[in-house]
C-alpha cells in the first residue's frame, strides 16, 4: 500500500519530482526528453521503499526501461532518500491523483503478491468465440464468494489473454469485497518464496502466508514442472485451501494432463474443477481487439485498411498484434506523419515474416491434441481407443487438406502408419461432418485456431 503524504510533504515531493524532470532533460537532451520522458509520472512510495512511476503505454515503458532506467534511478535516489527500488508500470492516471487510489484500496493483502496491471480488467478484455468460455468462467468466479469451480484452470498459448483474465479476476474480487485476502503471483515466484523459506528455515511462515488466503492465483504453473519439492508444497497448499472452501485459480500453457514433469496427483487435482482453454483469436476477434485499442486512445487515428491488414497478417497471438499496433502508432507520433500500408509493411517486416510461416503436420498434431485434451505422444502411439483414435483421424484429415504432404508422408508422421490408414481417417472425418453437426463444429473451430 502506498504511503499517504501530508500536505506539506506532498508539496516537497512534487517539487523534487519537478527537479528530477529538469535533471533528466539536461542529461538526455531536449529532443529525447520530449520523445520519451516527458510523460513519466510519479504514483507513490511503498513502506518497503519502492517508488512507483508510470508511463501510458507498454511501448513507451519498455523503451524507457531499456534506455533510461539507470539515469532515472540515479536522480530519484538523489532526491528521494527513502527509495531502494524503482518500478515503472503502465498507467494512464495522472501523478499524485493515482496515488489516492492506492492509498484507499489495498489491492492485494499479502506482501508475496505481484503487482496487478491496471489495464487488465474485464472491461478491457475483448471477447470472441476463442475465449468466451474462459471469460465466462473467470467472471463467474470473481462474482461469487462461494466456490464455483475449484480450481479454475485457464490454459492457452503465449499472448492469448491468460494473464489478462487472472488480473481481471483479482481486480474484480477486490472491488466487490476489499476484505477478501487475494494473492496473485507467478509459479516461479511461488517457488522462489518456498526456496527462501527453506534457506532461512522458516517454512511455517510460508505455510501460514499461503494457506490463510481467500483466493490463491498462480500464473504459468508449468514453471514448477520437474521441481519436486515445490510441487510437494503446492500440493499440500492446494489441499489445505480446497478443504477450507477457498478459491484457487491457475493458468498454464497446456492442459493439466499435458504438463510434462508435473506429478500425476497434481495433474488430477488441477483437472478436478473447470478447465477452460483460450484458443488463438480468429480474424473477427483480432479486428475487434484492434478497434477497441484504437478507440481507447482519443488522440490516435488509424486507417481502416491498415487495421484489416494487421488483423489478417498478425495471427500468432494478441500480444504481437497489439505490439504491431503500438509500433505503428509510435512511429507516426515520432515522425508526425500518418501511416500508409507501404510504411506499415516496412515497419513490421519481422513480424510479418514470422507470421507467414506455413502450418506443419506437427503444428496440427499439437493443436488437435490440445483441443481434445490428449497427449501429443498419443498421436504417434499404437493406442486405438476411441478417445485417442478420433483426434488422430482429425489431425490426419487436417494434415492432408492443409499441408503439401502426401498420404505416405502423413502416415509416417503418425507413428509409421500406412497410407491406407490416412485415407480411412480422411473419409471417416468427412462422413462425420455430414451427419454430426457438433463434430463439424469442432472441425470449424480447429480450422479457425490454425488460421487455415
Amino acid at each position: 500500500m502506498y504511503l499517504k503524504f501530508q500536505q506539506k510533504e506532498e508539496e516537497i515531493q512534487k517539487k523534487n519530482w519537478e527537479e528530477i524532470h529538469k535533471e533528466l532533460k539536461i542529461e538526455v537532451g531536449q529532443v529525447a526528453y520530449k520523445s520519451w520522458l516527458i510523460r513519466l509520472k510519479i504514483l507513490g512510495f511503498t513502506q518497503k521503499g519502492e517508488l512507483f512511476l508510470s508511463l501510458p503505454t507498454e511501448f513507451l515503458r519498455d523503451w524507457v526501461v531499456n534506455h533510461y532506467y539507470k539515469k532515472i534511478e540515479k536522480f530519484c535516489k538523489n532526491y528521494f532518500k527513502q527509495v531502494k527500488k524503482i518500478e515503472i508500470i503502465i498507467s494512464a492516471g495522472s501523478e499524485f491523483k493515482a496515488l489516492k487510489h492506492f492509498q484507499n484500496e489495498d489491492v492485494i493483502n499479502n506482501e508475496s503478491s505481484s503487482p496487478l496491471d491496471p489495464r487488465f480488467t474485464f472491461k478491457n478484455f475483448v471477447v470472441g468465440k476463442s475465449n468466451e468460455l474462459a471469460f465466462a468462467a473467470a467472471k463467474r468466479v470473481s462474482e461469487n464468494n462461494l466456490v464455483s469451480f475449484n480450481p479454475l484452470f485457464l490454459f492457452g498459448g503465449v499472448g492469448l489473454g491468460k494473464t489478462h483474465l487472472m488480473h481481471a479476476i483479482a481486480w474484480d474480487i477486490k472491488e466487490r469485497d476489499p476484505k477478501r485476502r487475494v494473492v496473485y503471483l507467478s509459479a516461479e515466484k511461488f517457488m522462489y518464496e518456498f526456496v527462501k523459506s527453506l534457506r532461512y528455515k522458516d517454512t511455517m511462515s510460508f505455510k501460514e502466508k499461503f494457506r490463510s488466503v481467500d483466493v490463491l492465483m498462480i500464473d504459468d504453473i508449468q514453471f514448477i514442472a520437474g521441481k519436486e519439492s515445490t510441487q510437494e508444497e503446492f500440493f499440500h497448499t492446494f489441499n489445505s485451501l480446497v478443504g477450507q472452501s477457498k478459491q484457487i485459480i491457475i493458468s498454464g500453457d497446456r492442459a493439466p494432463s499435458d504438463l510434462d514433469g508435473l506429478e500425476e496427483r497434481l495433474q488430477s487435482r488441477l483437472s478436478f474443477g473447470l478447465v477452460g482453454e483460450i484458443h488463438k483469436a480468429d480474424y473477427e476477434l483480432r479486428l475487434s481487439i484492434l478497434h477497441t485499442k484504437i478507440e481507447a486512445r482519443k488522440d490516435v487515428s488509424v486507417d481502416e485498411e491498415i487495421i484489416k491488414f494487421l488483423a489478417k497478417k498478425i495471427s500468432s497471438n494478441v500480444r504481437e498484434l497489439e505490439g504491431a499496433l503500438r509500433r505503428l502508432v509510435a512511429h507516426s507520433e515520432l515522425v508526425n506523419r500518418p501511416i500508409n500500408l507501404q510504411v506499415a509493411q516496412q515497419l513490421l517486416h519481422d513480424l510479418l515474416r514470422a507470421n507467414n510461416r506455413k502450418v506443419t503436420v506437427e503444428d496440427i498434431q499439437k493443436k488437435v491434441a490440445d483441443y481434445f485434451n490428449i497427449r501429443f505422444n498419443d498421436m504417434v502411439s499404437v493406442r486405438r481407443s476411441r478417445i485417442v483414435a478420433r483426434p488422430r483421424q482429425v489431425a490426419m484429415y487436417l494434415s492432408k487438406n492443409f499441408t503439401p504432404k502426401s498420404l505416405p508422408e502423413i502416415g509416417r508422421m503418425f507413428g509409421g502408419r500406412d497410407h491406407t490408414t490416412v485415407m480411412h481417417a480422411i473419409k471417416k472425418v468427412q462422413e462425420l461432418c455430414k451427419v454430426d453437426p457438433s463434430f463439424a463444429e469442432h472441425i470449424k473451430v480447429l480450422k479457425r485456431t490454425l488460421d487455415l
